[in-house]
């Protein structure tokens, strides 16, 4: 089994909190992660895929047919982007980094595998003390 694995960059705004939820109750469980004015990262992505090596090509992916997938499926929704209002992807979920990365997963997945690799992970740097690894 080989494992590949792709790095990307985005920049991105979002706000952890609960519509339900005064502010009073997002501050005390999600902290000046809930500021009602937005904050933002620069977000590294490590997709993971694995499969078996192809013999005639070599590889068990085309590494640019993995990059391509990604920026369409993932970057160019979120780069710049409010992850709350403008992701179509996240809509109906708190913008945890834990919740981009099952949905990053989701909009990956369907797509690796028609080019006959399984997705094994999405890592996401949030900040390079905290990090989000998703298995599926």
């Amino acid at each position: 089994m080989i494992y590949l694995t792709r790095r990307e960059r985005f920049s991105a705004a979002h706000r952890m909190f609960r519509q339900d939820w005064s502010d009073e109750e997002n501050r005390k469980v999600f902290g000046k992660c809930s500021n009602p004015n937005w904050h933002g990262h620069n977000y590294d992505l490590y997709v993971t895929v694995k499969g078996e090596l192809s013999d005639k090509p070599g590889f068990v992916i085309n590494i640019d047919t993995l990059k391509q997938i990604i920026q369409e499926r993932v970057i160019h929704k979120v780069d710049h982007k409010n992850i709350n209002l403008e992701v179509d992807f996240m809509k109906g979920r708190i913008a945890t980094t834990e919740n981009l990365a099952v949905a990053i997963w989701d909009q990956l997945r369907p797509f690796i595998e028609k080019e006959g690799a399984l997705l094994h992970c999405i890592r996401i740097e949030e900040t390079e003390n905290n990090s989000i690894e998703y298995y599926g």
